[in-house]
């Protein structure tokens, strides 16, 4: 039986659940389907592998369970669990990992809607007359 190491990643309204087997065949799947079929665009895939290029750590399987937001918060969110995870299995992982900032919960958010405007900041036209 594989042994698992979990880590979870959060980015806007995005949480992704990581689990990361050492041995493995190098595979990653995201919702059941494979990374660069979930993500249409290469640069969410690019994001979403960054901590396995940096720590040169190929060859773990790694299973990812996201929901909520777009693909950009999920591809950052899955960034940040899979950096967690391999911190969690190996510590001296983690230099290299903070040093690039993966470690970092990214706290940006949308700003709301405010009453009595169409949007967060914007105003409707004002009229003199």
């Amino acid at each position: 039986m594989a042994e698992y190491v979990w880590g979870t990643g959060r980015r806007k309204t995005s949480v992704a659940r990581v689990r990361i087997s050492p041995s493995g065949s190098g595979q990653f799947i995201v919702n059941g389907r494979e990374l660069d079929a979930y993500f249409n665009r290469d640069v969410h895939s690019t994001t979403a592998q960054e901590p396995i290029k940096a720590t040169e750590t190929e060859g773990m399987d790694v299973f990812v369970n996201v929901k909520g937001g777009g693909q950009t918060g999920q591809a950052g969110a899955i960034r940040h669990g899979l950096s967690r995870a391999l911190v969690k299995h190996n510590e001296a992982l983690r230099p290299t990992l903070k040093q690039r900032g993966f470690l970092t919960r990214d706290a940006r958010m949308v700003e709301r809607k405010k009453p009595g405007r169409p949007g967060a900041r914007k105003r409707f036209q004002f009229s003199k007359r």
